[in-house]
């Protein structure tokens, strides 16, 4: 990712600082405090005694060159620049909500294409502004959650509880699979009935080569088990099996390049459990061709991907 040399240069001159005292809205930061701010965005830095805002830009340059998803998401260590220039703690000659600084640094982010804003966290975000997408500095599902991280799971828990299949596809998965890098992504809904061999959702990946896969989703509100009876509420793995196996099958219509194409892979998302008894049977069903192209989401990971990702919460 490439951003205009007067782009890095005002950035790093607001990380540097290099206003007056009384007119600045951000700290002004010595050589070795450079140095500190760079190791607290987790990297290995160090400056080397030469002009400040020149080397801060050329630092910014090698970080906007690391790997990253696309031209929408730059890398996550460069939100974390971001998100430790606009810290709270460091306001100076303004209010705690910092409008004066984020003022300045939206007015550099806005050639590239880009928009900062504060989290209901406090922390402050890089938003794509065409595509809205949400660039977020720790996207792993895995790592431990802050109080305010736990907070939105609850509430989304809750939600999941008294969501309907189709809010679970519009309200929830929709906007998580926009915001991870999925685009042309096309529900095709339950009131009408108009599902095309049981796909509730295709969508399109487009990998770092340029190559697209396709993508079939399945989504199922409850529980997804392997019981010969069910309880209300839940869906057997047999029928999801079926649903799956046409999925692959079947081409679908991608009107943006004017073809019918077939489905790379597919997703088996549960608003509940997926009990490991319906893995294992719906692995033993598959052939070892299609196998690798089942992929598998419950509750736990809607959960933990919608938190990490800071999307705002479903309104009940």
């Amino acid at each position: 990712m490439e951003f205009k040399q007067r782009t890095l240069v005002a950035i790093a001159d607001m990380i540097c600082g290099n206003y007056k005292a009384e007119e600045s809205f951000f700290v002004y930061r010595s050589s070795s405090h450079l140095t500190r701010f760079f190791q607290d965005c987790d990297t290995e830095f160090v400056h080397d005694g030469s002009t400040r805002n020149h080397w801060v830009a050329d630092t910014l340059w090698q970080i906007l060159a690391e790997p990253h998803t696309n031209a929408q998401t730059p890398p996550a260590t460069f939100s974390r620049v971001i998100q430790a220039l606009m810290d709270p703690a460091d306001v100076l000659n303004e209010g705690s909500d910092r409008p004066s600084a984020l003022a300045l640094l939206n007015s550099a982010l806005a050639r590239e294409g880009f928009e900062a804003f504060y989290g209901e966290d406090g922390q402050c975000y890089l938003r794509h502004i065409a595509t809205k997408t949400i660039v977020s500095a720790a996207t792993d599902p895995h790592r431990p959650f802050s109080a305010s991280e736990l907070k939105r799971r609850v509430h989304l828990l809750a939600y999941l509880d008294t969501a309907s299949e189709d809010e679970l596809i519009e309200e929830v998965l929709l906007p998580l699979f926009r915001q991870l890098g999925f685009h042309r992504i096309t529900a095709a809904g339950h009131k009408d009935k108009a599902l095309e061999y049981g796909k509730d959702v295709w969508m399109k990946f487009t990998l770092p080569t340029q190559h697209v896969l396709y993508f079939g989703l399945q989504a199922k509100k409850g529980k997804l088990d392997s019981s010969g009876v069910t309880k209300s509420g839940n869906a057997n793995v047999a029928e999801i099996h079926n649903q799956v196996t046409m999925m692959l099958g079947h081409e679908i219509f991608d009107s943006e390049i004017g073809k019918r194409v077939l489905v790379d892979h597919a997703f088996i998302v549960a608003g509940g459990e997926i009990t490991k008894a319906a893995r294992n049977w719906l692995g033993n069903k598959l052939d070892a061709s299609k196998r690798s192209q089942i992929l598998f989401m419950d509750r736990e990971d809607i959960l933990n991907l919608f938190v990490v990702t800071n999307l705002p919460l479903p309104q009940e």
